[in-house]
């Protein structure tokens, strides 16, 4: 955006198309102190930069009426504009491009009666008044059969039911800036219509229209809805837990953070937070999308929208109602929704110079051939005013922003999230993934690998190495006692831990040290058997813990940081997909290497963020589209270097910040399902432009032949749009394969 101090944003009822955009934009920049306008469609909101301290809410909100849609202030919505730079509005991505998101000018748009509300479909304002154009022309069409007098003239008034409407937006439209529109062109068709004794033909073409648009509306309404949906998913209330151990149910935006509140089996969790109290399985699938549920304890964290299913739980809750993962992930797809992508722009430049050009070539079709050929002005002008209602562009305008639309919000349900249309643009043309290791293709913590026993058997090596460790919260202290949970630890006395170097402490009488390898050698002697064994289970990349019981090795532990779960799958269809991969790390060689041969992909190690940035530069030289996938932390410099960041994030902490998307719950098989997702959205684009364009060139060649009239017309119209709005919405159903 440009350089507002104050960005102010709206919801707006009523729109359902591009047009509509470019017309609340044209109106609202007209109005003095607006700096600027982004309109997003696909999220029903409207963003106004103006300067600090202007009263601008009621000018605005009267301006939109105008137009016959309704706006109200989104709760919170005025901020700094330097704050907003992630926001609604344009600010700069990691590459340093400039978001375009502003509303380019599209000379077109369709009439909608634009008050939507609470309710079904049919009970809003525009179902009502094409059920009464319908009516008119219903009883208008009868009238006729029983009154031959009537012929004609009759439905002149059932015609205006709709028109009147039309015209007077059409006009409201041309007076803020937006002379071509559909609703313009409707008029102009219509009235010509009745000039030339087709009046039964405009009242069955403004009736048609109305129905197309209804429909339209319908259509993007439910798309729209499909991401707001996932805010219903939080409860309304909430049981919180008083100091004297009772609870009280209050409303869940009450909710702060330092709170604790009691969630039943069965009960959706109403806050993130953190379990105090209590454990069982949470079903986390309307978040993350994990189809089983997952067991969690005492400090595991939990997202609001996820259901307890089989315990009680006390949790710590974090954030409040209006900061949880959930209503971030709505605001963030919604901000995605309104960046355009390369396609869109281009489609918008193109509709700013075609519909003027359609206008030209109707009024050459009407008065030409009949001026120089002395061909019949009748044939000519109709087929000239059908020629104005084939021609307008809106179908081919929505084809792409719908589909984008219905992408993000099919991924964001997935907890695929992706900033917008030109992350779906460059996802498709990615050819080499550049992971990271530790957090990305591992798991990010150490496990117990292989336990050796040298002097004592196994399981008392693992049983004194847990006790040694029972005090400490370091990671690979926390995998020992993972690995022994369940066993009776002995009493440890005199335990202290030597900085950098290891544990001591006495058990029963026996010292004992536990460290890394390099000081258990100056502890007690390693036999030249023990350090083969050893350095063989550093070649396979484990970290080695060795146990020394009175100057003695008693045992070894072996911890590494483990592949997920799906890494090697994934990695696997990535290469099925043409895609190739490749591992950057700073971690040690060996562990890398490790990693790399059981995952089979190729490794480079010991590697600082800056080598990482260049590696990916090397590789976007060679001629690679490059996507780099990493944790976002230390991955940074990689991460914007590359044509498409992809953060590891979490349900708690979605790192958009220098990535272009995320994966909420840090599957390594999310990354092949985000870029099939881009493949088969921009197929749906290619469908949409193919059909509307399509459809045109043929009602187009028909008309012109003689073959089609306005009825035909029309459906070329509204038709289309409501097929490409449909075949958009299928990717609402888009599910990733397991």
């Amino acid at each position: 955006m440009t350089a507002a101090a104050v960005q102010t944003r709206f919801r707006v009822q009523g729109m359902d198309c591009a047009s509509c955009a470019q017309k609340l934009d044209n109106a609202v920049r007209r109005i003095e102190g607006v700096t600027d306008v982004v309109v997003s469609v696909a999220a029903g909101t409207m963003t106004v930069g103006h300067a600090e301290g202007l009263q601008l809410r009621p000018a605005i909100q009267r301006q939109v009426e105008r137009l016959g849609y309704r706006a109200s202030p989104l709760a919170g919505s005025s901020m700094p504009a330097a704050d907003a730079a992630h926001g609604a509005c344009c600010g700069h991505d990691h590459h340093g491009n400039h978001h375009e998101h502003a509303v380019e000018d599209e000379p077109h748009g369709h009439l909608h009666v634009h008050d939507e509300g609470d309710g079904p479909w049919w009970r809003q304002p525009r179902a009502i008044l094409t059920a009464a154009s319908g009516l008119a022309f219903v009883v208008a069409f009868l009238l006729e059969r029983l009154v031959p007098a009537t012929e004609g003239w009759i439905f002149i008034p059932a015609m205006l039911v709709g028109l009147v409407p039309i015209a007077r937006r059409a006009f409201a439209a041309a007076v803020s800036g937006t002379p071509f529109s559909i609703e313009m062109l409707m008029t102009i068709a219509a009235v010509g219509a009745v000039a030339i004794g087709a009046a039964e033909e405009a009242a069955a073409v403004v009736f048609l229209f109305m129905v197309g648009e209804m429909l339209e509306g319908v259509a993007a309404g439910r798309a729209r809805a499909s991401i707001q949906s996932l805010a219903r998913l939080v409860p309304k209330t909430a049981l919180r837990l008083r100091p004297d151990g009772g609870t009280e149910e209050i409303a869940a935006e009450l909710l702060r953070p330092g709170m604790v509140i009691r969630v039943r089996p069965g009960d959706r969790i109403a806050a993130d937070g953190v379990i105090q109290a209590g454990s069982g399985g949470i079903d986390e699938a309307p978040v993350t999308g994990e189809s089983l549920p997952v067991a969690k304890g005492p400090g595991a964290p939990v997202f609001a929208g996820t259901i307890s299913t089989d315990g009680v739980l006390e949790v710590l809750v974090q954030r409040p109602t209006a900061d949880n993962t959930i209503a971030r992930i709505v605001k963030l797809v919604e901000e995605a929704q309104e960046r355009k992508a390369p396609t869109e722009r281009l489609i918008n430049r193109f509709s700013r110079w075609y519909t003027p050009g359609v206008v030209a070539v109707a009024a050459l079709v009407a008065i030409l051939p009949p001026l120089l050929g002395g061909q019949d002005w009748y044939e000519w002008i109709y087929k000239g005013m059908a020629i104005l209602l084939i021609g307008c562009p809106c179908a081919l305008v929505i084809s792409t922003p719908a589909a984008i639309a219905a992408a993000l919000s099919a991924g964001a349900r997935q907890g695929l999230l992706m900033k917008g249309g030109s992350v779906l643009e460059q996802l498709r043309s990615i050819d080499m993934v550049a992971f990271d290791k530790t957090g990305t293709l591992t798991e990010g913590r150490p496990t117990v690998t292989a336990i050796v026993g040298i002097d004592r058997p196994e399981a008392e090596v693992l049983r004194l190495a847990a006790a040694l460790e029972s005090q400490s919260s370091h990671p690979l202290a926390r995998a020992i006692l993972a690995r022994a949970e369940g066993m009776t630890l002995p009493a440890v006395t005199e335990a202290r831990a030597l900085a950098g170097k290891g544990v001591l402490g006495e058990v029963a009488g026996t010292r004992l040290f536990l460290g890394s390898a390099e000081v258990a050698g100056a502890v007690a002697p390693l036999a030249p058997v023990v350090a083969a064994r050893i350095e063989a289970m550093q070649m396979a990349g484990n970290s080695v813990s060795v146990l020394v019981a009175d100057g003695g090795v008693a045992g070894l532990i072996g911890l590494r940081d483990e592949p997920r779960p799906d890494a090697r799958a994934a990695l696997a269809a990535l290469d099925a997909a043409g895609i190739g991969t490749i591992m950057l790390t700073g971690d040690h060689p060996r562990a890398a290497a490790a990693i790399g041969r059981d995952l089979g992909i190729e490794a480079k190690a010991g590697l600082l963020p800056a080598d990482k940035q260049r590696i990916v530069g090397e590789l976007q030289a060679g001629g690679h589209k490059v996507a780099k996938v990493g944790d976002g932390i230390n991955d940074a410099p990689a991460l914007a270097a590359a044509d498409v960041g992809i953060a590891m994030g979490s349900g708690t902490d979605v790192a958009l910040e220098t990535a272009d998307a995320a994966v909420l719950h840090g599957r390594v098989g999310d990354v092949v399902a985000m870029i099939r997702l881009a493949r088969t959205a921009m197929a749906n684009i290619a469908q949409n432009i193919t059909i509307a364009l399509g459809l045109k060139a043929l009602f187009l060649l028909t008309t012109v032949l003689g073959i089609t009239g306005l009825w035909p017309a029309i459906l070329a119209d509204t038709g289309a749009t409501v097929l490409v709005t449909a075949n958009a919405m299928r990717l609402l159903c888009w599910r990733p394969a397991r």
